[in-house]
């Protein structure tokens, strides 16, 4: 079954990508980030790219939550300085996927789109590789609102892309974000985990208390930037978003999502959630990923974005099963849910890249460089151009 029509595939040739970024960190990171892409070789396709370091980021996160599989024991102080490290690959390497494009002249939608689809799912396994390095499941529900939370700010960031037609960065972003949480794996490597459960000097107070802090911070400051943009930003007719649909309309598989989230955890007799809360997380976190993706490829090819999805089947499958006072055994179901989910996920991405690569007669991880870095690319790069991608039309684009 194809996932997108021809006209959509017709409107993604002529999406070009549009960003404002004031970060802070990202010009201190753009002499690396121009060094590191220079010492690819220019066969190596972009996509290879950010595949490697999304792996990468998954393998090193699936460390802590083996040794901590409800994040409430301590993890080997190895394991946190690995996942810093694996983070910190993984930022690299989705930095540089944009320069190797345009300098190998192999630039694409689709590289956008592989991209934002590597991010999403990224976003999940940080939010777990944390949640074990501080050991939060010693507060479960704090753990359930962080991870929650991370999925549902990565959403409105495209949310109001789909509006505006401008994704956007505020001045503390995702490269802030990423080195706020590699900062927390650090510390647990050098004072160990056991310090977060360790009491402020004089108060009554544990210091997790200040990465609580830092995190409901980040969630109201990223809320406040995204939602005036999402009410009052429509770049479309009368308002609206680029696709002329309804500003709110992405609220509805949003809520699909987290309103389930909340009601199984809270409602299972078998307190599912409390006792596998990092399959739990995992399960709703890829069901959030396969909607975003959703939303981006709506947002690409200025189409509207169709409320249901199949990946709901497997939150649906949870809720009836409390409805009908769990006939099936509730822990078993999830991790059936949870192999659903990332299948789903998987084979949706695959089935998406597959019809563009054919559309645009080009290959995923593969490419022939159009031409080596000049000198005015070269220039470009370390001046921080914001422009990541660069689209052209299936006329000229032959290989990726």
């Amino acid at each position: 079954m194809r996932q997108l029509d021809d006209s959509q595939l017709r409107r993604l040739e002529e999406h070009k990508y549009s960003c404002m970024s004031v970060s802070l960190m990202d010009p201190l990171m753009q002499k690396w980030w121009c060094w590191l892409v220079e010492q690819c070789p220019l066969t190596l396709a972009p996509n290879l790219i950010t595949i490697t370091g999304l792996a990468i980021n998954i393998f090193t996160s699936l460390i802590l939550v083996y040794y901590s599989p409800d994040a409430k024991q301590e993890v080997p102080r190895w394991a946190c300085f690995l996942c810093a490290f694996g983070l910190f690959i993984y930022q690299s390497l989705d930095a540089i996927d944009g320069k190797q494009a345009r300098r190998t002249g192999t630039s694409s939608p689709l590289g956008e789109l592989f991209d934002h689809g590597c991010d999403s799912l990224s976003t999940v396994f940080v939010s777990l590789g944390v949640s074990c390095s501080v050991r939060l499941g010693m507060l479960p529900y704090w753990m359930f609102f962080q991870c929650m939370m991370a999925v549902t700010l990565f959403y409105c960031a495209h949310w109001q892309t789909y509006v505006s037609g401008t994704l956007r960065f505020g001045y503390i972003d995702v490269t802030e974000a990423q080195f706020g949480v590699m900062a927390i794996h650090m510390v647990s490597v050098i004072l160990g985990p056991e310090f977060w459960a360790m009491k402020v000097p004089g108060t009554d107070l544990q210091f997790i208390v200040f990465y609580i802090f830092l995190g409901l911070s980040q969630v109201f400051i990223q809320l406040a930037l995204a939602f005036p943009v999402i009410l009052w930003g429509g770049a479309g007719k009368n308002g609206s978003t680029i696709a002329g649909t309804s500003v709110l309309s992405p609220v509805v598989p949003l809520s699909l999502i987290l309103v389930p989230a909340v009601l199984i955890a809270w409602k299972s007799p078998e307190g599912l959630f409390l006792q596998d809360p990092t399959i739990y997380l995992l399960t709703f976190g890829c069901v959030a990923a396969r909607v975003t993706n959703r939303l981006v490829v709506a947002h690409m090819t200025k189409s509207e974005m169709a409320y249901s999805d199949a990946s709901l089947l497997g939150p649906a499958a949870l809720f009836l099963n409390q409805y009908f006072n769990c006939p099936i055994s509730e822990k078993y179901l999830l991790y059936c849910v949870c192999a659903y989910v990332i299948y789903d996920l998987i084979k949706y991405c695959r089935q998406v890249c597959l019809e563009i690569c054919e559309h645009l007669n080009i290959m995923m991880f593969t490419i022939i460089p159009k031409y080596p870095q000049t000198k005015a690319t070269s220039s470009m790069e370390k001046n921080g151009s914001s422009s990541k991608y660069m689209t052209r039309s299936k006329s000229k684009v032959k290989n990726n």
